[in-house]
């Protein structure tokens, strides 16, 4: 191991621990290289995806807002449907949203969705698992329900930890008051086991809630045991967050950094967790997956974040005790219009899903030959 450590690293460590800083400027983004790389369409029939994962039948498993569940053959870019959940009701940027893949699918063939629909004439949101069967999806099982919803601040990625616990974000649902309140699922990021129940030592015993004070967190991805998260701020501040157990992450009493006289007296008296990112103007982060592969050298070691507002991907390098950021470089910025969601393939291929509304595209990015 080695005897030093850069300053960044250093830094990052405190901010990880819970130490406070003052202020941190915003890593600048800089034009990021393409000369060795090569992206394409795969597809452009798509309306308004939100998820993209890499599938164990090596195709592309895709999510739309509509209520469709797909694949996508990396190959050839054709579309098959999976399953088109008739219960999903879309409505602004609600809809059928997060989903996630059992990790031994192999063996335990179960798809974890996220979706929003009509309870009594409430919008909400539910946590369901289906069984992969006939290529379809079948047996739903309600997880969790009741998550407050809106025509945005929906939230809703999901994750599942190296333990096997599944992670959901859940955004404010428009209503911000809800963020701090640790009874109301909204604003929130919940942990529950496979089965639905709820493990035996989340922070409040009884309770999904794993950490609070979300305004409208889109991206989540773990990194070994190390969780992180996109958010989207008001008129500043979105932030790339390591996400702790019991947390609070401030919303809507912090916007980014504990760095206004009001901010730092709440920090310090709620045990604020500061990001390690932040931008302001603000750029609406969505979707993020880790680049830990050899294919494309230079993204080694960075968390990717499709970017909606500023439409590019964003190439977050990360220090090497991925505690704090080092660099933000910028890809393919206008190029493809809103991105939504990234995934990585076992040989290191980049895909990237758009949320223009019409004609939305699969983009492949690979090394140049």
């Amino acid at each position: 191991m080695r005897a030093w450590i850069t300053l960044a690293a250093v830094a990052g460590l405190l901010l990880y621990s819970g130490c406070k800083k003052s202020s941190s400027p915003n890593t600048p983004d800089n034009p990021g290289d393409t000369s060795e790389l090569t992206d394409k369409v795969l597809t452009d029939k798509l309306t308004f995806p939100w998820e993209v994962l890499w599938g164990p039948d090596n195709k592309l498993w895709i999510t739309e807002r509509g209520g469709k569940v797909s694949s996508v053959d990396p190959v050839t870019g054709n579309i098959t449907l999976i399953k088109t959940i008739s219960e999903v009701v879309s409505r602004g940027e609600g809809g059928l949203l997060g989903m996630v893949l059992h990790p031994d699918f192999a063996a335990t063939p179960e798809v974890f969705v996220a979706y929003n629909y009509d309870k009594a004439g409430n919008y909400l949101k539910k946590i369901v698992k289906f069984t992969y069967s006939g290529g379809t999806l079948i047996n739903p099982v309600t997880l969790l329900d009741n998550i407050p919803a809106a025509n945005n601040h929906n939230g809703t990625r999901l994750a599942i930890s190296p333990d096997k616990k599944l992670f959901i974000t859940s955004g404010d649902a428009a209503t911000s008051s809800r963020a701090q309140d640790k009874d109301n699922p909204a604003g929130k990021i919940q942990r529950i086991n496979l089965d639905g129940s709820i493990p035996a030592d989340n922070p409040i015993a009884g309770s999904p809630v794993w950490s609070y004070g979300h305004r409208n967190p889109q991206g989540l991805v773990f990194v070994g045991d190390r969780l992180y998260s996109s958010e989207h701020g008001n008129a500043t501040d979105d932030e790339i967050n390591i996400i702790q157990k019991g947390r609070n992450f401030g919303w809507p009493n912090v916007q980014g950094y504990c760095n206004t006289n009001d901010e730092k007296t709440f920090c310090s008296a709620n045990d604020v967790a500061e990001p390690i990112q932040a931008w302001s103007p603000t750029i609406a982060p969505s979707g993020i997956d880790y680049y830990n592969k050899d294919a494309i050298p230079q993204w080694k070691g960075s968390l990717l974040l499709a970017v909606l507002k500023d439409s590019e991907l964003l190439q977050i390098k990360l220090n090497s005790a991925g505690t704090g950021v080092e660099k933000v470089n910028t890809f393919y910025k206008n190029k493809y219009g809103r991105m939504r969601d990234v995934a990585i393939s076992p040989d290191g291929k980049v895909y990237i899903i758009t949320s223009n509304g019409g004609s939305d595209k699969v983009i492949e990015i690979r090394k140049a030959p």
